[in-house]
């Protein structure tokens, strides 16, 4: 039986709110608690895609609660200005997801996981190291956004590209328009001959596959500094000591999550941890094909169940 309850939410950030859809799982009783996990989108994504559609409704009708949130700043979360993709806001978000779980009394609040997608993944192993009240975490097809930003987003030139960032910054606080950059092409076509990544990225954000009012794919240029001096897995040996179960498929592509799952998975401190290896499946094949999610839930929905 197919969960059949959702609810939108709204959790209380700083001085705006974050949008959140909450799946209930069949059969939902209020007089119970039921443990409960966050999922948290990719970059450029919103809740109604992969963390929402694909990966909440399959773990609600596993049994557990789940909350699938949009960052601040994008999709129908508050923040201003716009389209900001900033670490550090991403990782405290999570922060305000559990303090809203921790008031529903249907939620165990001694049972709260967290399964971070693309950039989500690598967001959610950071928030997981100072945020103890998350006590699982799943990471699938996870990705350092430092890393990215690092290669992939500034052509292994990042001086150059922040000395670009700052220029802009300067001129927006002069009055020029924001510079809000398509983080990928605008047709698939035009994506050919751009690798794996780029061009199955725009096959799903830019086609009825995977495309969502909210899925936007962009990100504020000015804002976007603070990301080069960050990286998702700093402390990991000391601070990640959570059960982790890292997803990853193996056809290697830009955006580096194979490398990196196989890197976090060597790197964190703890000792239960567990490396799902989707043979012959790519990044955004982990999203919504059938048969990758499938071995993604085989492994993520058992751990799940032993360790929260």
């Amino acid at each position: 039986m197919a969960t059949d309850r959702i609810e939108t939410a709204s959790v209380k950030a700083l001085y705006w709110n974050i949008a959140a859809d909450i799946y209930f799982p069949p059969n939902f009783d209020e007089s119970k608690q039921y443990p409960a996990i966050i999922s948290a989108h990719p970059i450029g994504s919103c809740k109604e895609q992969t963390s929402g559609n694909v990966y909440g409704t399959a773990l609600a009708d596993a049994g557990y609660v789940v909350i699938a949130f949009d960052a601040s700043f994008q999709g129908a979360s508050g923040g201003e200005p716009r389209f900001v993709e900033d670490p550090t806001q991403r990782v405290q978000d999570f922060s305000y997801v559990v303090d809203h779980l921790v008031t529903l009394p249907y939620v165990d609040d001694d049972r709260i996981g967290v399964l971070g997608i693309c950039g989500g993944g690598g967001y959610s192993i950071s928030a997981a190291m100072t945020e103890r009240r998350i006590k699982v975490v799943g990471s699938l097809v996870g990705v350092n956004f430092g890393h990215l930003l690092h290669e992939a987003f500034s052509g292994y030139d990042p001086i150059t590209t922040l000395e670009g960032i700052a220029a802009q910054r300067t001129a927006e606080a002069r009055g020029a328009e924001p510079d809000v950059e398509n983080l990928l092409p605008p047709t698939v076509d035009a994506a050919a001959g751009m690798g794996i990544d780029v061009v199955e990225a725009t096959e799903y954000y830019k086609t009825g596959r995977g495309e969502k009012p909210n899925g936007s794919t962009r990100s504020l240029v000015s804002r976007r500094a603070a990301g080069y001096g960050w990286d998702a897995f700093a402390h990991a040996e000391v601070l990640l000591t959570q059960p982790l179960c890292v997803v990853v498929g193996d056809k290697p592509g830009a955006f580096g999550s194979y490398r990196d799952g196989l890197e976090i998975y060597r790197r964190a401190g703890c000792k239960n941890k567990q490396l799902v290896v989707a043979e012959g499946w790519s990044h955004y094949d982990l999203y919504d094909k059938p048969e990758p999610v499938g071995q993604a839930l085989d492994a993520l929905i058992p751990f799940y169940d032993k360790n929260l």
